[in-house]
């Protein structure tokens, strides 16, 4: 196949463009001859892989964090064309959902393979008509805020201390808000929320297993809603998000639907793999089996 590289060469502190030589070399010894492009600005990634496919390209990789996979696979939806992943950003998420591998020539040899899934995709609207999609997780409260906070840091020191840090700084100044939830089903769940967690994947947040048991090709999204929980309710269970067990606290509720429609009393801000968006309200939906992903051999 004709395979045209997304290169964020700023992803992972700028390491990605500093390795650029290296990992140009190793895809070359695979394919002989590949296209590629650097992104140089917000949505350059999405451009960039609307050109690629223009062009003829039939896999584009994404060289990159999880915010260059979400662009690559908002200019890859629809087309007749595969994606696959060299994860060389801070969190990583998707990649692990998928078992990608982090070492650099195991994740080339994935990239590069025979291996394919057919996955579903997230779709978001906003008030205003405004889409996007995801391809992980999507979510609205705290979350929202601590996503913004962490795209301004440095990541020299790795996706989850970057996180985690961001996470332990919001939640000090955060206020509940009363949230307003409504699935496909017509269920209303309303009350005071930390956040509302819309899962197609499993982690999130440089290493969080926010949805431990969500599957990315069953039609529908994991949705925790994280109650009224109270700072210390974060202390502990806080290290409860790495491996899944938060979800038995009291003020935590999981819950499955292909539809969620989240309003809140005052605007919350939206994240969507790792990315701010904008804010409540905003409208979630499952986009089956949307997006061909190489993956590892079974």
């Amino acid at each position: 196949m004709k395979t045209y590289l997304v290169v964020n060469p700023n992803s992972s502190n700028g390491q990605t463009g500093r390795r650029w030589p290296e990992i140009s070399a190793e895809v070359g010894k695979a394919l002989g001859s590949f296209g590629h492009g650097f992104t140089e600005r917000a949505m350059h990634a999405e451009d960039l892989t609307r050109r690629a496919l223009e062009a003829g390209y039939e896999c584009v990789v994404a060289v990159g964090g999880d915010g260059t996979v979400n662009e690559v696979v908002n200019g890859i939806a629809g087309a007749d064309a595969e994606i696959a992943v060299l994860p060389c950003g801070t969190g990583q998420d998707f990649g692990r959902t998928h078992g990608i591998p982090t070492g650099f020539d195991d994740a080339v040899r994935v990239a590069l393979g025979d291996e394919m899934r057919t996955i579903d995709l997230g779709r978001v609207e906003l008030e205003s008509g405004t889409t996007r999609l995801f391809a992980n997780v999507g979510s609205a409260g705290m979350s929202g805020a601590v996503a913004r906070r962490a795209n301004s840091m440095t990541k020299r020191f790795g996706g989850r201390a970057t996180f985690f840090y961001a996470l332990t700084r919001e939640f000090l100044a955060w206020q509940n808000t009363r949230v307003a939830v409504e699935l496909a089903d017509g269920s209303r769940h309303e009350g005071p929320m930390h956040d509302v967690i819309v899962a197609n994947g499993n982690w999130h947040g440089g290493g969080m297993k926010l949805a431990p048991d969500a599957r990315q090709d069953d039609g529908a999204f994991d949705v925790v809603l994280i109650g009224d929980v109270t700072k210390l309710d974060f202390l502990t269970t806080a290290p409860k998000l790495y491996s899944g067990r938060y979800l038995s606290h009291p003020k935590v509720e999981l819950l499955r639907s292909p539809t969620v429609a989240i309003s809140a009393a005052e605007p919350l801000p939206l994240e969507v793999d790792g990315e701010p968006i904008g804010a409540t309200p905003a409208r979630f939906e499952v986009v089956p089996a949307a997006l061909r992903l190489r993956v590892p051999a079974a």
